[in-house]
């Protein structure tokens, strides 16, 4: 799934795709039965008023008679009650499918996604998940509701009112009749040619609502760089494919509207012609000439929401296809049978069975490539890591520092060969035992909506402000809660976008701290923080480090120095290993690395 696209497709109507929607439906059937039914008594109603209007007109107009004229008054009133009623249960009844359909859907994407490997995130845009999780189901939920009162009210006005024509008169009957498979032929076609040119223009509109955002998050690199021509050359070019596809998809609907008015106007005429003529010879009575054009009249609309039900549906298979695609994307790392009859997983942990981590990890001949590479990354590779040992992983940018630390985490899991941890095979524990012993410093620290008090207890759920405000203290950002408006209980903004990037990292190490974990990941850790900042918080690390099992991706090397182990990371390989004074005696790559920092700090 790392090439997609948002593009619907110009498949034909399959009702196969359909029944991947099919456990979605079960908690809905009731409803949609209920529906079916509501939406049938509507359509019969609405038969039913031309006969009303046939026999008032026969027995009371012509006949000039008013006997009998509250009965059938009464009759009018309740048919428009039945009418009344029908409409407020099935909006109802409708409403409830449409959101109940969308929130499961969504919810069960959702809770996928908490299953899915780190290595979808890599390689799947944020925008894909996005659309599939909010706009596809939304749309899903939609036609299941809209689409079925539509498509059961159309069908059964058009059986139900051609019935009563053929009743009421057989000639004019099977005349109108015969114009029904016409019209849908001639509406499915102008229907098609809209969907078609409407797909185009909402594919237009997701880039251009793409290109509108890059050009506002990106607006101060397009000043520096000078290419606000380009971007508005580029943002034109775009909005003026989508008003040529808005401007064809309304001129197929401004050719299709007034031809079904002439389809329907010429209708109406010759039923008017022959069937005045039959009134004129006693054949036929001229209440029924007015159900007859009453019908001629009404029948076009069911025809007409039958075929935007039809494109619609069409339309549909593309979300149902990206969202079934979505709920079947199996995750890559994930446990065995055997593993969750214990462990439990990631919804219901089974905590009573986890076993204490010590922090033992062993590599035992690892060979590794990452799921979408080509080349091996390790091979053959053994490390033994005691527990309470400082490891540091260095390396140039995009060597490949972060491989270790991923099959360490178990984000990835070994191509071939096995990683123990505390002896055994990390496999034979549950990713959820593992991950909730492990605390990760990313170099881009992430915050969520909410307090700051709330995104540091992330790591420790139930944990009191003296725990927290400890945390703050041993990484020395103290300070930035103090600066804070209320303090622990600010507002840090959606992402932390409230605080600078170095006070994100500082709460981001402190939720790490107070998780108190028995493996510490610091990638880049101290990467945006300030220099007089990353002395304090040195002297803190050393404390935290103790008695844990910690892996420290660094850039700067000065930061390593009191590494148990070194490992030297270029091109993805490990080319060098030992300890900072060992390294240095070796005169090799890390001594080069080391110097070359060490003249640009001195410069």
């Amino acid at each position: 799934m790392t090439n997609r696209t948002d593009e619907e497709t110009e498949r034909p109507f399959d009702l196969r795709t359909w029944y991947a929607m099919g456990t979605f439906f079960k908690p809905f059937r009731r409803l949609l039965v209920r529906i079916a039914v509501l939406m049938t008594v509507s359509s019969v109603v609405d038969v039913l008023i031309p006969l009303y209007q046939k026999y008032v007109i026969d027995n009371y107009i012509f006949a000039r008679s008013g006997s009998g004229i509250m009965i059938v008054a009464s009759t009018g009133i309740a048919m428009l009650i039945v009418q009344f009623a029908a409409t407020v249960l099935f909006t109802r009844a409708a409403i409830r499918v449409e959101m109940g359909f969308s929130r499961d859907l969504k919810k069960a994407c959702f809770d996928h996604l908490q299953t899915l490997s780190l290595s979808f995130y890599n390689t799947t845009p944020v925008g894909y998940i996005i659309a599939r999780v909010m706009s596809d189901t939304d749309k899903i939920g939609l036609l299941v509701a809209w689409g079925l009162v539509a498509l059961v009210w159309g069908l059964s006005y058009i059986v139900f009112a051609i019935a009563a024509m053929l009743i009421l008169d057989f000639r004019l009957g099977i005349w109108l009749a015969g114009t029904i498979p016409f019209m849908l032929i001639v509406t499915t076609w102008f229907q098609n040619n809209i969907l078609r040119h409407n797909r185009t223009v909402r594919r237009t509109n997701s880039l251009i609502t793409g290109s509108f955002n890059e050009g506002i998050l990106g607006a101060r690199t397009s000043k520096t760089l000078a290419i606000e021509d380009i971007n508005i050359s580029e943002f034109a070019d775009l909005t003026g494919k989508m008003y040529g596809g808005t401007v064809r998809a309304a001129t197929w609907s401004a050719v299709y509207t007034p031809l079904m008015l002439m389809f329907g106007s010429f209708a109406i005429a010759m039923i008017m012609a022959n069937g005045l003529g039959f009134v004129a010879r006693g054949t036929i009575a001229f209440g029924t000439l007015s159900a007859m054009i009453s019908y001629a009249v009404n029948i076009f609309e069911p025809i007409q929401h039958l075929s935007n039900i039809f494109s619609e549906a069409t339309a549909t298979q593309a979300n149902i296809e990206r969202v079934e695609a979505l709920l079947k994307h199996s995750p890559e790392i994930k446990d065995s049978p055997e593993v969750t009859a214990v462990y439990g997983d990631s919804f219901e942990p089974k905590r009573e069975n986890w076993e204490p981590l010590v922090g033992d990890i062993e590599f035992e001949d690892v060979t590794f490539k990452y799921p979408d590479g080509e080349e091996y990354v390790l091979e053959h590779f053994n490390l033994r890591v005691p527990a309470g040992t400082c490891v540091a992983i260095v390396g140039e940018t995009g060597a490949g520092k972060s491989t270790l630390v991923n099959l360490v985490c178990r984000f990835y899991e070994p191509t071939r060969g096995r990683i123990l941890i505390d002896g055994r095979d990390y496999r034979e524990r549950s990713q959820l035992w593992l991950h909730s012993n492990i605390g990760y410093v990313l170099q881009s620290p992430h915050l969520f909506s909410g307090t700051a008090r709330d995104n540091i207890r992330y790591g420790k759920q139930d944990a009191a402000d003296e725990e927290i405000m400890e945390s703050l203290r041993l990484v020395s950002a103290g300070d930035v809660i103090n600066k804070l408006p209320q303090g622990l209980d600010s507002d840090v903004g959606e992402g932390g976008d409230r605080l600078s990037t170095g006070e994100k990292q500082l709460l981001s190490f402190a939720r790490a701290v107070l998780a108190d974990p028995r493996i510490l990941v610091l990638d880049e850790a101290t990467s945006s923080i300030d220099t007089e900042t990353e002395r304090r918080i040195q002297n803190a690390v050393s404390k935290i480090l103790t008695g844990r099992t910690s892996f420290l991706i660094a850039h700067r090397l000065s930061t390593i120095k009191m590494a148990d182990l070194i490992l030297v990371i270029r091109d993805g390989k490990i080319i060098e290993q030992g300890t900072h004074r060992e390294l240095l005696r070796k005169k090799g790559y890390y001594l080069r690395l080391y110097s070359m920092q060490y003249e640009s700090e001195i410069l």
